[in-house]
């Protein structure tokens, strides 16, 4: 009787795979635009100061603070306006004493003047402004290199990419980004019963679901997929698109990783390459491979639709991201309390998937070959390997897909 030849849990399974991976190192430099999302392949300074200049931080008028000191609801200090400066002039005279000058937000501060007094505080009067309270010096201005002084290191080496970085950036007119490229995983779906999406079947053939809900989960974690022919249960022919692996920097294989008689990946791999499990101690998913062949680390999903893409979930999304370096993340959670009882596997950990209704959690989970598993799910519920049953009405905490 065939058996799992080396099973391992969940953590000594991904601990086992990183000890084999390593990080890309390749390098290219990409849009701006392009960047979001990213991880940055150089350290970034600023070239200048921002703002380059002090700058109005409100609506009003650019005073001299010693000016308005005693200013009061009671008391307002009048000031004569001379003059205006939008936000995309130069000053052209300075503010001297008694004086004001109106500004907008974004405006640069005149020679002289070292506050702002906001509109709100202030009441019009011909070619005078009314000032009914008093500013510090520096008081609604942004001064030069308040938001990022020259020189100073803004983006480093490893640094992912969101919103708020390119922001910085484009503020600093960098236009052309130099990041880590996006690793790619060459995905090989085994079984001649497997036919390609779009092409006629025939009647005993299935469509190969799984190279596209991996190639999905790899696209979502900053790799690139890279989809092989879909190969036979033949020992040959599968070691020789293993072999088409060598420039890419992590395999998938779908199918062929259990213990049945068409299951020939672990002997291939045993033989021509080394194991570093067979069989992971969770359910659904229990049948999967880890190896390094000529290098590279392969990673043989079972075949069954929501087995693989569980594994994916708990093996390959967060494999990948260590490889392109991405941060680290964990699904969203939230409790719910389970809408009837369960029956688990003592000895292994049950991903149990479920959707959302009302507060409950209520379970989906059909059979390992239901793709449906996982499409009507909202998140999975973990059940640890020392429990058999859940009650209904017990509370779990449910890992959300979205």
């Amino acid at each position: 009787m065939k058996t799992f030849r080396l099973l391992v849990s969940l953590e000594e399974a991904l601990q086992r795979v990183y000890n084999r991976t390593s990080q890309v190192e390749r390098v290219e430099e990409i849009n701006l635009d392009d960047a979001v999302g990213r991880v940055s392949a150089e350290n970034v300074k600023a070239s200048f100061d921002v703002p380059s200049f002090d700058r109005s931080a409100m609506d009003g008028y650019c005073v001299r603070a010693e000016d308005v000191y005693g200013a009061s609801q009671f008391k307002p200090v009048r000031l004569r306006i001379t003059g205006s400066i939008g936000v995309d002039e130069e000053p052209r005279k300075t503010v001297e004493r008694g004086e004001c000058v109106q500004v907008a937000t974004g405006s640069i501060i005149p020679e002289g003047g070292n506050a702002v007094v906001m509109y709100e505080h202030t009441e019009r009067d011909g070619d005078d402004v009314l000032v009914y309270r008093p500013v510090y010096p520096g008081e609604n201005i942004s001064k030069k290199g308040s938001d990022i002084s020259a020189g100073k290191e803004i983006i480093k080496s490893g640094d992912y990419l969101n919103a708020s970085k390119i922001g910085v950036l484009a503020a600093l007119g960098i236009s052309r980004v130099k990041v880590y490229e996006k690793p790619t995983v060459l995905i090989i779906p085994t079984g001649s019963e497997l036919a390609r999406v779009g092409e006629n079947k025939s009647g005993v053939q299935i469509y190969d679901i799984n190279s596209h809900t991996l190639a999905a989960v790899i696209r979502e974690n900053g790799g690139i997929p890279v989809l092989h022919d879909i190969v036979p249960d033949d020992e040959e022919k599968i070691e020789k698109a293993l072999e088409e692996g060598f420039e890419r920097d992590l395999i998938v294989i779908t199918g062929g990783s259990s213990v049945g008689a068409k299951d020939v990946i672990y002997d291939l791999l045993s033989k021509r390459g080394e194991v570093l499990f067979h069989g992971v101690q969770v359910k659904p998913g229990k049948p999967t491979v880890g190896a390094v062949f000529k290098g590279r680390v392969v990673l043989a999903m079972p075949g069954h639709p929501t087995s693989c893409l569980s594994n994916a979930y708990l093996f390959l999304r967060p494999v990948l991201r260590r490889i392109a370096r991405l941060p680290e993340t964990s699904l969203r959670t939230v409790k719910a309390r389970l809408s009837k009882r369960v029956v688990s596997t003592l000895g292994r950990r049950f991903f149990l998937t479920v959707r959302l209704r009302n507060g409950e959690a209520e379970p989906v989970f059909k059979e390992s070959s239901a793709i449906t598993s996982m499409a009507e799910a909202d998140g999975y519920a973990v059940i640890p390997e020392n429990a058999d049953t859940v009650e209904k009405g017990d509370w779990v905490e449910v890992h959300l897909f979205e």
